[in-house]
This record gives structure tokens, C-alpha cells and sequence, in this order.
């Protein structure tokens, strides 16, 4: 019996190369995604509004609290004050503490004008930080 040469052939070479078009590809998708949703993330109005109705007080160290009743009269805690009286110490509040808390409380019949130009009072005095308060649901009589 003859026996002739067993060749075997072990096919192509690895290839040993990246491709980076798919990497390069989903890179630009990330970005285009960054660049339309990063408009959306910024909000020009910053309020502390609570989420839920069952939401907790939160301890706040330092805080003012600014009210507009039916009247459309201003009170800084439980003074009554005019518009620029109250511009005035909030600004001189601000320049003691930037991160002072307002915690509005504002009529319910008051107009949202009203409360818009208050708010834009506080923010000009230079508070950003404003926190809505709001009164609690009245709990349910008990059955007896």
C-alpha cells in the first residue's frame, strides 16, 4: 500500500483587526440623543414642590416664609408689608444666606398672575430655592 502525504489545510488566518464602524456608529446615536434631550433637562423656574399628598415636611434649617392672602397683601412670616418693603428685606435675606428656602403660601383664590410676580420677586432678590406649602386633606371623621 501506498501512502501519500496527508495535508490538511487549516483554512484562513484569524483576522486580527477591530472593526470600529458599529462602535463609531452607536457613538453618534448617543450624541444625537444628548443633544436633543439635554434642552429638555433644563427648566428655567426651580421649585421644591412636593410629589404626592402624603408627602412629609421636610426639617428645613433656614427658611422664610412669604404669604399672599385673598387681598393680595404680602407678609414676610407675620408682617404685613408692601411690595417694596418686602423686595427689600428679601434681598437683604438673600445677601445673608443664597440658599435660603422661601416657603410660599399663597391664597387660593389669589390669581396666578399674583403669585408668578411674586415668585419672580423672590427670584430677582436673588432665592431660587421655593417651596409650595400647601395644608394637608382633612383626615376622615371617625365611624362609630
Amino acid at each position: 500500500m501506498a501512502f501519500g502525504r496527508l495535508e490538511r489545510n487549516s483554512g484562513p488566518a484569524p483576522m486580527s483587526d477591530i472593526n470600529m464602524t458599529p462602535l463609531i456608529d452607536v457613538m453618534l446615536v448617543l450624541l444625537v440623543i444628548f443633544i436633543i434631550t439635554a434642552p429638555l433637562m433644563a427648566s428655567s423656574l426651580k421649585l421644591d414642590l412636593p410629589r404626592t399628598d402624603a408627602a412629609t415636611p421636610q426639617a428645613v434649617p433656614t427658611f422664610i416664609a412669604v404669604a399672599i392672602d385673598a387681598n393680595g397683601k404680602l407678609f414676610l412670616g407675620d408682617d404685613t408689608l408692601t411690595r417694596e418693603q418686602l423686595e427689600q428685606r428679601v434681598t437683604l435675606a438673600a445677601k445673608g444666606n443664597p440658599q435660603l428656602e422661601v416657603q410660599l403660601r399663597a391664597d387660593k383664590t389669589v390669581a396666578y398672575g399674583q403669585v408668578a410676580d411674586l415668585i419672580g420677586l423672590v427670584q430677582k432678590a436673588g432665592l431660587t430655592r421655593i417651596g409650595f406649602v400647601t395644608e394637608s386633606p382633612q383626615a376622615p371623621a371617625p365611624v362609630r
